[in-house]
């Protein structure tokens, strides 16, 4: 998922061939508290001889392995957890620790964004939380808009053939400058039939950037509680995203 390409080689099966999995370009990364682990032998004896680079990550700097890394990262002897057999516990919680943060400290080194992350790891629902409301977004065509001068009447129409609940306002520059939910006809009940858009909209809606991560989408939508969202460029309407287009993509 970061991507970085790499593998895992079994000490022991490496005696018999998986050694032909590491070449020229890439680096060892080998494991083992005690550093005294005999099935390490051969492995580090390979990397020697090749001048493949070797990490060690060890809790025994004077240990066969501590003595062959060209970088030594040095655990603590910690006590392992059980008490009658001193079986792999903490040794190996703190090696996972370990290799957790090198792979975000690589990640934040190499510039890792969400979009990059996005490339490699597409589905479930992590891969659905990166992916962006240009994605999920509906286009123009479905877009519910209506003019600030248009009467209610027409924005009602709309807002029934479109089906998000709302209805966005345009001004006449095109720019959206306001917002019809359920919440505004209630508010405008005595005379609504009336009134223009312009006079029964919410101005300055809240809106986002097709660019933006669905996941960005669906905070905005429970902080602010609401179920749609205009997508806009430069001020402009280009799409409207439902808090139903996110439960349809796994986001939720």
């Amino acid at each position: 998922s970061p991507g970085s390409p790499a593998m895992f080689v079994h000490a022991a099966e490496a005696s018999h061939g998986d050694l032909g999995m590491i070449g020229q370009g890439d680096v060892v990364l080998a494991l083992s508290k005690s550093g005294e682990a005999r099935e390490l032998s051969d492995t580090l004896a390979y990397a020697k001889r090749f001048s493949i680079p070797i990490i060690a990550v060890t809790a025994v700097a004077d240990s066969q392995l501590g003595r062959a890394g060209d970088i030594l990262l040095l655990l603590p002897d910690a006590p392992e957890a059980t008490s009658e057999v001193s079986a792999p516990t903490t040794s190996t919680t703190l090696q996972m620790a370990l290799g957790d943060a090198l792979a975000v400290a690589l990640l934040e080194r190499r510039g890792f964004t969400a979009s990059d992350f996005r490339v490699f790891h597409p589905g479930g629902k992590l891969g659905a939380m990166l992916r962006t409301v240009g994605d999920l977004m509906h286009g123009h065509d479905e877009l519910p808009l209506t003019r600030e001068a248009a009467p209610m009447s027409e924005a009602l129409l709309v807002m029934s053939e479109k089906r998000f609940g709302a209805v966005g306002v345009v001004a006449p520059d095109g720019t959206l400058s306001g917002l019809i939910t359920d919440g505004d006809l209630r508010r405008h009940m005595d005379g609504l039939m009336g009134h223009a858009a312009g006079e029964v909209m919410t101005r300055g809606p809240q809106t986002i950037a097709p660019g933006a991560l669905a996941a960005e989408a669906l905070k905005i939508m429970n902080d602010r509680r609401i179920t749609v969202l205009f997508v806009v460029e430069q001020e402009r309407p280009v799409g409207i995203l439902h808090v139903h287009d996110l439960l349809r993509a796994g986001v939720i």
